[in-house]
């Protein structure tokens, strides 16, 4: 019998050690492990409570047998869940663990086979199966600090080979006798230990649980805002995960000594999916316009009605002059009809500009300006039934008298619409260190503006607009209190628009000035985008080859880290990817010998 002095020792050291340890699966083994070997007990049994009042086997040891089961060894526990309460949501008090569980009390058995008090039935079924002999139980309860039970300890058949009973097992002898009153108290004091390390283990776990799940939730509804996003924030940590743990592994240049520990990589799996949680700022009519004229609606609708009564009012002209006598009435009937082919010929031209492409001419410039220039007539108040913001747009020039003549499209003043807060990025001392250029407006609606945008249908404040996610990115993730080990989740989630040669978005940071995981994400994001085949877009999604090829000259142009493209291609990241995301025909063959 060890002494008090020692005891008490061995009790400080094992809960500085339990203290320390942040696997829960070897907390709990640790647990067990330490009370089988201060009362020599052959095993041993640590069962965990669940939400909803059962007792799972958690960890199993059976040193005689050899047998051991759940925690660090990876071998499942094929029995159920003990149940804490039966019928009638009675307690279970028949079970020796779930009387401890309910009652709060250590059970000492000395002897199962010679105890009524509890069913043993299964335990004797074990010993028939296996030819063990489950003999003295020491049973106690493990206790939080608001005295809930959390789990159970049970240790099985305690030895002395001085005055314990001599019991075979299969062909091994072990001498069994009972738990002492002297180390129960030992034991009940490393269970009250072990309930609050598990406890603090638990409420650790369950608060990374929640953190996962709300990271999770706030990149699904940033993927659900918008369809041209599809599952973007869900893959691009997929593909980060496997790029970087591909850098970890190689032991060439630039990665020879690259490596994260688990926090570390925890700290790039939340970076990953939150590095677009700031579109939940972007306006949808801004991710996903379509056409140039889009915003909530196609104004393009708006301008089509002005071409309908442009020829209700040539039509007009015309019957006015003929119920008037005009005598040149076949001259006037092919002139109307010019007139008309003519207004129809304009407007599929800007309807044609309104849809966007590649290049717009400067002489189609040049005629949406001329056509611009019509005017029809407006005879109602375009100042009553609109909202307080546009009034005060419209307020900014003089109200016209009516009737009153407009342009067929215009580019007007309350077509433009000024920043309505602080823009983090306009002030070249914001503590974030954004180095971007802001559009003197927030948006401009003008039409014929929009309508000669000269590649795509994004104005210059709108791509500013959907850029802008990267800033409210950072400044969203900086604003909250990260522990220390997850500190860095702001530069990570918010680099992966920045470039090798400096010039990226939103702080101009060079390639040396950025860390390996902030170079992967910009890998995986283009990488994503390029390869996503569940956004609507009018063209297909491009294959892996077409994809490689795209990335290849961005790594030329200095956009994109040239080793980490390397070991994307090298290691064959690029098709296991594409084998577990890509529709089959986008998969094709890639000579990745041009660009390593």
């Amino acid at each position: 019998m060890v002494s008090d002095q020692v005891s008490f020792k061995r009790l400080i050291d094992i809960g500085i050690a339990l203290s320390a340890e942040k696997d829960s699966n070897r907390l709990m083994e640790r647990i067990l492990l330490e009370a089988k070997d201060i009362v020599n007990a052959d095993a041993g049994t640590l069962y965990n409570r669940t939400k909803d009042d059962k007792l799972k086997f958690e960890i199993m040891r059976t040193d005689s047998l050899g047998t051991a089961a759940g925690g660090t060894t990876g071998i499942e526990i094929p029995l159920p869940p003990v149940e804490m309460y039966g019928l009638g949501n009675e307690p279970n008090l028949n079970n020796i663990v779930s009387y401890a569980a309910n009652t709060g009390e250590t059970i000492n058995v000395a002897d199962a086979y010679a105890t009524e008090a509890f069913d043993f039935t299964g335990t004797k079924q074990f010993d028939e199966r296996t030819g063990y002999h489950s003999k003295s139980f020491l049973t106690v309860p493990l206790k939080n600090n608001t005295d809930r039970v959390i789990g159970v300890l049970q240790l099985i058949n305690s030895m002395d080979p001085e005055i314990g009973e001599a019991i075979h097992i299969n062909e091994e002898v072990i001498n069994v006798c009972s738990f002492s009153a002297e180390t129960q108290p030992l034991i009940e004091a490393l269970a009250s230990q072990a309930a609050v390390c598990l406890e603090n283990q638990n409420l650790i776990e369950a608060q990374k649980n929640l953190l996962d799940s709300f990271i999770e939730l706030m990149a699904s509804a940033v993927d659900a805002k918008s369809p041209y996003t599809g599952g973007h924030c869900q893959r691009v940590p997929e593909l980060t995960k496997m790029l970087t743990t591909a850098a970890c592994d190689s032991d060439e240049e630039p990665f020879e000594g690259f490596s994260l520990d688990e926090e570390e990589m925890y700290e790039l799996h939340i970076g990953a999916w939150l590095h677009d949680c700031g579109k939940v700022t972007t306006p949808e009519y801004v991710v996903d316009k379509a056409t140039k004229l889009e915003t909530i609606t196609d104004r393009i609708h708006e301008i089509r009605m002005r071409f309908e009564l442009l020829k209700a009012e040539r039509l007009i002209d015309y019957q006015e002059q003929i119920i008037a006598g005009a005598s040149n009435k076949e001259e006037l009937k092919t002139q109307l009809d010019v007139d008309l082919r003519q207004l129809e010929d304009d407007f599929k031209f800007i309807a044609d500009c309104n849809v966007g492409g590649e290049f717009m001419a400067d002489e189609q410039v040049e005629r949406v300006r001329q056509i611009a220039k019509r005017e029809w007539t407006r005879t109602l108040d375009d100042r009553i039934g609109i909202s307080l913001e546009e009034g005060k747009r419209k307020a900014r020039t003089e109200k016209k008298e009516l009737p009153c003549k407009e342009p067929l499209i215009a580019d007007r003043e309350d077509h433009v619409i000024e920043h309505d807060a602080v823009v983090h990025s306009a002030d070249p001392e914001n503590p974030y260190g954004f180095r971007v250029d802001v559009p003197e407006h927030k948006y401009n609606l003008g039409e014929i503006y929009n309508l000669c945008i000269p590649q795509g249908t994004l104005t210059e404040e709108e791509r500013f607009k959907i850029n802008d996610h990267i800033i409210q990115t950072i400044v969203m993730l900086e604003n909250l209190p990260f522990p220390t080990h997850l500190e860095r989740v702001p530069e990570i989630a918010g680099g992966h628009h920045e470039k090798m040669d400096g010039n990226g978005y939103p702080k101009r940071l060079s390639g040396d000035e950025m860390s390996i995981p902030a170079k992967v994400m910009a890998i995986a994001d283009v990488f994503e985008a390029l390869t996503a085949a569940d956004r609507p877009y009018t063209k297909k999604p491009k294959t892996v080859s077409e994809s490689i090829k795209i990335m290849g000259f961005m790594v030329k142009d200095q956009h994109l880290d040239g080793d980490l493209f390397k070991l994307f291609l090298s290691t064959g990241i690029y098709n296991e990817y594409a084998d577990k995301y890509l529709l089959p025909e986008q998969i094709d063959e890639v000579d990745i010998q041009q660009y390593v």
